[in-house]
């Protein structure tokens, strides 16, 4: 199915060779992915679980973005309002609107169950990009604070900057 298509850019759902390529490309980047994870994302999409975004350039894969319908972490936990999850453009493919058109597509998606969804972002600098692009695109704070390893994180306890240090942040559509 494809969500979007304007000649260049094409967002359509996952294909199962699709984990491969994500694996492969942040490989290459020397990180260290677990082939599983994106293997999941497949079979949680033909299982109804999540919605799988998958950004073709010119016909080359380009990024991904998933939509977790009835998410079970987070302050949203449990009350309808589904979560974006992993969005990712590859380095190659980054300034060219793709970051943006999936989550046009993964929005207007959300917008088919309720009028709201969240997501978290990472407060390293890593995630810098997708930070602006969140507050960019009207997403605001909880109002939580940082959560760390699926729990608030209560002041002036210590952790780690690291992937599992997060911002939640929600969308009226």
């Amino acid at each position: 199915m494809d969500y979007y298509s304007d000649g260049s850019l094409r967002i359509r759902t996952m294909f199962p060779e699709d984990a491969r390529v994500i694996y492969d490309t942040f490989l290459s980047y020397g990180w260290h992915p677990a082939l599983e994870t994106y293997e999941n994302y497949y079979v949680d999409q033909e299982t109804g679980r999540r919605k799988v975004f998958i950004a073709e350039y010119d016909g080359t894969v380009a990024g991904y973005c998933t939509l977790v319908l009835k998410p079970e972490e987070g302050p949203w936990a449990g009350k309808g309002i589904p979560e974006i999850v992993d969005l990712s453009v590859f380095r190659e493919m980054q300034r060219r609107g793709i970051g943006n058109a999936l989550l046009d597509a993964v929005e207007a998606e959300a917008k088919k169950i309720t009028d709201q969804v969240f997501l978290a972002v990472g407060l390293h600098s890593g995630y810098g990009a997708a930070q602006r692009i969140y507050v960019k695109r009207g997403y605001l704070p909880d109002g939580n604070g940082v959560w760390y390893r699926g729990k608030i994180l209560d002041q002036y306890v210590p952790c780690c900057n690291d992937d599992d240090l997060l911002l939640f942040m929600s969308k009226k559509l």
